[in-house]
């Protein structure tokens, strides 16, 4: 058997292949910097403040629930909250190895919202190109609202991340659309989006122009999308059915909201005025050779909102602008291709970042004030907690106001020093003996006083008798046994300590 020789490369082959391989290690490096930075510049901006302001209400209930065992929490979210069950296991676990400080809770937001800015950074290079894709993530990490909730111990930025992958990861198996393994990685992702919260999966409206626009060419794409799909409601569809029996226990106080609300939702989604203005401009600018990608991105900016909006006409309202953060990306994406289009310049685009730096830094500033987590009614647990910590002796009791404040008792108890115990005078009940989020208090209150020589009274706002902001039941057993020895207002609570009357 004879072997043919090679034929000797020309000069011109030769000239391509050094091309092709000295482009090759670039390309690898251009690669890396295009999530790796959007990744490194977001976390280090949202790390910026990350203790600076206190836990809110929605965070204390995170670190209420992260301290119960894993049959505790199941057994709560058969009661209550169980849209937010999957969030509540993953905090269970991260708490066990690396505590509960402010830092612990918040940091995987943090790493959440760095990892969006990635992955929107490799969906803007696949759909519009490379710089369109890097600018994406940099604008994503500039938007006020990407550090308010990635520096929160709630679902949110978890959210915007698991929708952003399931994009990346729906893209990447229509290249490949006989691979199992991509499908099943989408179906897997998305799974995780609307365990982590319902409303999420809305963006598979979005996902099927997309599979629309290739299903022309392909379509078997059509019932492997559909199977996909399938197995993601078959497993979110326990949460589903059990958060709509819960709905109006947890969301009786959202108001139904009217056209304006839908209109003006975006400064809240952004946490700017000036932010929303400036990426909705740029995302107006957006231009690709092809429908499919301005349809996807469009389609998931502003189709979810419309959809809650709708849906918060009946019964129950769930028009909320946190429930929509995952459009985030969508609009940062458009504002890339954008931005992209506008300039060719890398020193024009470099300056406009910086205006738009600039012109939200006053916004950047207000997400990490002392008391953004609790706005409007901002309470200084700390302040309180340091109060009683330097006056505190053995034996000392305490009562909270649970009839005007939801989590006041929390907040006041994540402050305080952890070997600081004080026997709560009107709890009958914790939350976590019931599996729920709301305590049980004794139903006659003077019957639960033990003769304590002194208790701690923490209420919201600064009355002139602390007292009159307890029920009547409640006041009146104290009033006639302890009289005020000391009082001490902080941000937005008194902090008073009651002594037992002397008998005469």
């Amino acid at each position: 058997m004879v072997v043919a020789a090679p034929l000797p490369a020309t000069r011109e082959t030769r000239e391509e292949i050094q091309r092709a391989e000295a482009a090759e290690p670039r390309t690898r490096r251009t690669g890396l910097w295009l999530w790796l930075w959007p990744f490194v510049f977001t976390l280090s901006l949202t790390s910026r403040g990350l203790t600076a302001s206190l836990l809110g209400r929605d965070e204390l209930v995170t670190w209420d629930m992260v301290h119960r065992d894993t049959g505790q929490i199941l057994a709560t979210l058969r009661n209550v909250d169980a849209v937010h069950g999957t969030y509540y296991l993953l905090m269970h676990m991260w708490v066990g190895l690396f505590g509960d400080s402010v830092i612990s809770l918040r940091l995987p937001s943090a790493f959440a919202v760095a990892g969006a800015a990635s992955v929107v950074s490799l969906i803007g290079n696949r759909l519009f190109g490379y710089r369109a894709g890097i600018l994406a993530g940099i604008l994503f990490a500039l938007v006020p609202a990407v550090s308010r909730y990635g520096q929160e111990a709630r679902s949110y930025a978890l959210v915007i991340l698991a929708v952003a992958l399931a994009t990346l990861l729906l893209l990447r198996a229509l290249d490949n659309p006989r691979s199992p393994w991509r499908w099943a990685a989408y179906a897997l992702t998305l799974t995780g989006a609307g365990l982590l919260h319902l409303i999420a999966l809305s963006v598979v409206l979005a996902h099927a122009c997309v599979l629309a626009a290739h299903a022309r060419l392909d379509r078997s794409l059509w019932w492997k999308s559909a199977l996909a799909l399938l197995a993601v409601a078959a497993c979110v569809a326990p949460v589903a059915l059990t958060g709509r029996s819960q709905a109006y226990r947890q969301l009786y106080w959202v108001t139904e909201p009217d056209v304006w609300a839908l209109l003006s939702i975006w400064r809240d989604v952004f946490a700017s005025a000036l932010c929303a203005g400036a990426l909705i401009a740029l995302a107006v600018l957006a231009r690709s050779p092809r429908k499919a990608p301005l349809l996807l991105c469009a389609v998931w900016a502003l189709l979810p909102p419309v959809l809650v909006w709708l849906a918060s006409h009946g019964a129950v309202s769930y028009f909320r602008h946190v429930y929509v953060l995952f459009t985030l990306p969508a609009w940062a994406l458009l504002a890339g291709a954008g931005l992209a289009a506008a300039s060719h310049s890398w020193k024009a685009i470099a300056a406009l970042l910086a205006a738009l730096a600039v012109l939200t830094l006053s916004d950047q500033k207000q997400m990490r004030q002392p008391f953004e987590h609790d706005v409007p009614v901002p309470l200084d647990y700390a302040a309180a907690a340091d109060v009683i910590t330097q006056h505190h002796q053995p034996g000392d009791a305490v009562v909270y106001d649970r009839e005007n404040t939801w989590k006041l008792d929390g907040g006041v108890q994540y402050y305080l020093p952890r070997d600081l115990k004080m026997r709560d005078v009107f709890l009958a009940k914790t939350p976590t003996a019931i599996n729920d989020l709301y305590a049980i208090q004794c139903p006659v209150p003077v019957l639960c006083l033990r003769g304590e020589q002194r208790i701690w009274l923490l209420t919201q706002g600064a009355e002139a008798d602390p007292l009159n902001a307890l029920n009547p039941d409640q006041a009146n057993a104290l009033r006639t046994r302890y009289e005020a020895s000391m009082s001490e207002s902080v941000t937005g609570m008194t902090v008073t300590l009651l002594v037992r009357k002397e008998k005469s």
